[in-house]
């Protein structure tokens, strides 16, 4: 439950700080001394959207934090436990601020989170039912979910719309086989023809840098034989200056003094090896030559290879080095075509599976709804006799819906017919009400469906706005009963409402720390709530009659 909640520079409010306690708290004030206020904040809280014009006149930022005990509510302490927001105490301190620009910024137990946890984690702590809710009412997803909640079918809702969605991607893939089936007889005949060509050319995969290389000595054969020749007649013509013969001159010339000088023998060695090297270039140099094809008919077998291989490259935009791997591509794509047909099989297997879980699932789920649907329409139709519709009467009508498609929210069109009174027949909820009927059956379906309620901290935000007499007693009897299990925070004009309140806390004008207007939030007992249930009752002026109802109203029968 919430147990304190601070205000710093929010709209009208410059400070304020209250304490919050178990049961029924009545919010009441003259109209215009911002209780709403007080539940804006709340919902800022909680992750509602926050903008500059929130920031009172004259401040830089505003500031709402709320620190809610946790003890009993297992769903917040487990929501915050999964995402390590659990410090190992009893409460959660929630903190929000809104900066220049309406930038705002929010904390859980002093550790930031974005907007959309925050909204996560008000669900486990606060429901809002504010002024203007029962308009939701005439929505009628609005009425499946709330019957889902009343009868807890989370779960299960679920692994429908998990289903659901499964057969939604299913759908999609086979639609683009199928879209894909169109030219895939046309597509696989391209692509072979393609790929009949590439194999055709039975090509290696260093081929065309072989080629290319052959190509290139072809073209120059004889000046390579030329230079061969001419090189070799260098080292190893006959003659005296050939490198040969300068080579065995040099060592006839240094063998005696390389018996007598250890370093002229260093350098016969020298020449030793360099002797060596000649012969083996000369040798290598012939072999050369003798390699060399100058047969013409050659070449062109070269030139016209190398011809088709780029022209082939050519019309496949690739380079001649990159065919192989096009081949092995064009291969993957005609076995991922030619498998097209049999991946639909498979798909459509796998949509007759997801519909025949869906359809299970949903029939489930139309039994458990079909059954909270009448625990609840007992419960509302005893509201809103109470209420002050003598005779009404409430229903839940559940159809299954007339598509082929699969829902997330299950096979059925939840709507809420309404009978407003004796006489008159049951009607869709959206074409019998009257606006203060409709607020009356909001009333009544609220309190009837939130008893089982896990969320501690309920806020009624002048809900009960429409009604009066007697009938407010009764509203006000029904939150209080409420109260019991849940902390109420009604904010209301009626007296016979706040004076059902276990608490009462009375907001006012009050001049803020730099002299302009502010607001203030005080608790009301004895005599001050007695003036406060007697202000409500009579206007500005209290007269001692009025004084003694409030007396009596809280004095209880």
């Amino acid at each position: 439950m919430l147990s304190h909640l601070t205000i710093r520079s929010l709209a009208v409010i410059d400070s304020l700080e209250f304490d919050f306690a178990q049961g029924m708290t009545a919010l009441t004030g003259e109209t215009g001394a911002g209780k709403s206020i007080l539940v804006d904040a709340l919902s800022l809280l909680l992750g509602a959207r926050a903008g500059p014009d929130m920031i009172r006149s004259g401040a830089e930022r505003a500031e709402v934090s709320g620190v809610f005990e946790t003890t009993s509510n297992s769903s917040a302490r487990a929501w915050l436990a999964d995402r390590a927001f659990d410090e190992g105490t009893d409460e959660c301190i929630v903190r929000r601020v809104i900066g220049p620009g309406g930038r705002s910024r929010a904390f859980v137990n002093d550790r930031p989170v974005p907007a959309n946890l925050l909204r996560e984690l008000g669900g486990h702590l606060v429901d809002i039912h504010g002024q203007h809710v029962h308009h939701l009412l005439l929505d009628r997803d609005r009425q499946r979910t709330i019957v889902d909640d009343f009868g807890g079918h989370h779960a299960l809702l679920g692994r429908v719309a998990e289903t659901a969605g499964w057969w939604r991607e299913l759908r999609r893939e086979l639609a683009g086989i199928a879209a894909d089936g169109e030219d895939r007889t046309s597509r696989l005949d391209f692509l072979r023809f393609q790929l009949d060509e590439l194999e055709g050319l039975k090509l290696d995969t260093d081929e065309p840098e072989r080629l290319a290389g052959e190509q290139r000595r072809l073209a120059n054969a004889e000046s390579i034989l030329d230079g061969c020749r001419r090189a070799l007649d260098r080292l190893d013509g006959d003659h005296d200056r050939s490198a040969s013969t300068a080579c065995a001159g040099a060592r006839r010339d240094l063998e005696l003094a390389a018996h007598h000088d250890p370093q002229a023998r260093e350098v016969l060695d020298l020449i030793d090896a360099a002797a060596i090297n000649v012969a083996e270039a000369g040798r290598s140099l012939r072999a050369v030559a003798e390699a060399l094809d100058l047969d013409p008919q050659r070449r062109g077998e070269v030139e016209r290879r190398l011809g088709i291989i780029h022209d082939i490259a050519r019309k496949h935009r690739v380079s001649p080095r990159e065919l192989p791997a096009r081949t092995e591509r064009l291969r993957e794509q005609i076995a991922s075509l030619a498998a097209g047909e049999q991946r639909a099989v498979e798909i459509e297997r796998k949509v007759a599976s997801a519909e025949d879980e869906h359809r299970t699932l949903c029939a489930r789920l139309t039994a458990l709804r079909r059954n909270a649907a009448d625990r609840l329409a007992q419960r509302v139709t005893t509201n809103m006799q109470a209420l002050g519709m003598p005779g009404g009467g409430f229903a839940i009508d559940i159809r299954a819906f007339d598509t082929p498609h699969l829902l997330p929210g299950g096979a059925d069109r939840v709507e809420f017919i309404v009978s407003a009174g004796s006489g008159q027949p049951p009607r869709p909820l959206s074409k019998v009400a009257s606006g203060g009927e409709l607020s009356r059956i909001s009333l009544a379906v609220r309190v009837s469906s939130v008893r089982g309620s896990a969320v501690p901290t309920l806020v009624f935000d002048e809900a009960d706005i429409g009604i009066g007499g007697r009938v407010a007693e009764i509203v006000g009897r029904q939150l209080r009963a409420l109260g019991e299990s849940h902390q109420i925070l009604c904010v209301t004009h009626l007296a016979q409402v706040a004076s059902q309140a276990h608490h009462h806390a009375v907001v006012r004008k009050l001049p803020g720390r730099d002299g302009t207007p502010g607001v203030g939030v005080t608790p009301a007992h004895g005599k001050d709530r007695i003036e406060e249930i007697a202000r409500m009752l009579g206007g500005e002026r209290i007269t001692s009659k009025a004084i003694a109802h409030a007396r009596e109203m809280l004095d209880g029968p």
